[in-house]
């Protein structure tokens, strides 16, 4: 079983305006995130601008990658796709590049049914033989994942974690709990949503799925230490330190933030047509935070 805990990087996927990904940039910004020994990394997800890229070019990111990881660190893939046949084919591509999992997302213009769902998820995990990791990402899907199915999921062959939207820091314990009773033992249950990740940590989830690490990869892993540990007044500390970028985050949305760092760090992309980049002032707010707080 794919054993997803700890810390996911998510970097963003730097391509042209034709859409075919950089590869060279691409290393640069996940040659770091192998250095730092991230537990992870989150490949083609929402940060990474998965739905905006060819089959080809999906799959020429996930081989180089791959080879860049030399099979130091696990690289889970975003695969979802509208097409249920579709998402098996990428599925299958990512499998074959040498993914260790795909993240799934229920993508589709017509609302789907909880059974629907259910079929799609199961359908790909059965005729693609990749590992699955659920993505309930309802804020861009408008799907929400009840924990009575991701509890259904946990027993199909093959689904092995789930990754959760941390709305609120104040519901992520109850969630976690309700999940907990739900899945089976050993299903991994991580979050997203940065800026309530430190908290549900410390209330015992698997893992963080960060786009902040993505480019700062060393203190998301201070955090995720200090948490694991059972140091959490350090834990907090660390996350306090992150309020500004925290807010950045939910002011700009944390894709346009991503870039906007990566261009500060020397990789020049800007996200995909059209979604566009930060205005010059909301740059200049980035590179503000960002001095003051020294990141490395």
């Amino acid at each position: 079983m794919t054993n997803l805990k700890g810390l996911s990087a998510f970097p963003i996927t730097p391509s042209d305006r034709d859409g075919r990904v950089d590869v060279g940039a691409l290393r640069a910004l996940v040659e770091p995130l192998l250095a730092a020994k991230v537990d992870s990394i989150g490949l083609l997800g929402s940060t990474g601008s998965y739905p905006y890229l060819s089959r080809d070019e999906r799959r020429r990111a996930v081989q180089a990658t791959v080879r860049l990881a030399e099979g130091t660190t696990p690289i889970l893939v975003g695969i979802g796709s509208l097409r249920t046949d579709d998402t098996v084919r990428l599925a299958q591509e990512a499998r074959d590049a040498g993914a260790a999992a795909g993240l799934l997302a229920a993508v589709s213009y017509t609302p789907l049914t909880d059974d629907e769902v259910f079929n799609h998820f199961q359908t790909v995990a059965r005729e693609s033989g990749l590992p699955i990791c659920i993505y309930d990402n309802p804020g861009t899907t408008h799907f929400r994942f009840t924990p009575a199915l991701i509890g259904r999921l946990s027993r199909v062959d093959g689904i092995v974690a789930v990754k959760s939207p941390a709305l609120d820091a104040a519901t992520v314990p109850g969630h976690l709990a309700e999940l907990r009773a739900a899945t089976t033992a050993g299903f991994s249950l991580g979050y997203s949503a940065d800026w309530n990740c430190t908290a549900a940590l410390l209330a015992g989830c698997d893992t963080w799925y960060s786009v902040l690490a993505g480019v700062f990869p060393g203190i998301c892993l201070e955090i995720v230490r200090a948490a694991t540990s059972g140091n959490a007044a350090e834990a907090r500390r660390l996350d306090a330190r992150l309020q500004p970028v925290w807010e950045l985050f939910k002011t700009f949305s944390s894709i346009r933030v991503a870039y906007a760092m990566a261009n500060l760090r020397g990789i020049h992309a800007q996200p995909p047509l059209p979604v566009m980049p930060l205005s010059a002032e909301g740059q200049q707010r980035v590179k503000e935070v960002l001095a003051a707080m020294q990141l490395d």
